[in-house]
């Protein structure tokens, strides 16, 4: 079992910047693959990034590439999503996600993901 607790959300101009931190526990908590997707108001529950444990590998939904970082310490047990230049249009609940599954690459599918967290909202002003 793994437990996520998402952070790092808030009100932020178009433009700026935040990170977004997802604290994992549990027995498998670094043996993971990790990931973040979104959801805005009235609309489905998209992907946006996620990293393999060693973080060897990472994929980007197309929306967020060149602006978002994801990167991971397995130390701490954290993934992180570093969101620069940021715009309207990223205003959302953001849910970090784990992945019990040794896949070769992260997966971008909802479904793939065993464990949520309850989500942090970020807010995108214009």
């Amino acid at each position: 079992q793994v437990q996520l607790v998402e952070s790092g959300g808030g009100l932020v101009q178009a433009g700026g910047s935040l990170r977004l931190s997802c604290a994992a526990s549990g027995r498998t908590s670094s043996n993971v693959v990790m990931a973040w997707f979104r959801q805005a108001p009235g609309k489905e529950r998209d992907f946006v990034a996620a990293i393999s444990r060693s973080s060897s590998a990472t994929d980007y939904a197309d929306s967020v590439k060149g602006r978002f970082t994801i990167s991971r310490d397995n130390a701490k047990n954290t993934v992180y999503l570093q969101m620069n230049s940021l715009k309207p249009e990223d205003t959302a609940v953001y849910y970090c996600a784990a992945d019990r599954t040794a896949r070769a690459r992260p997966s971008r599918v909802i479904r793939s993901y065993d464990y949520w967290g309850q989500g942090t909202q970020v807010t995108v002003s214009s």
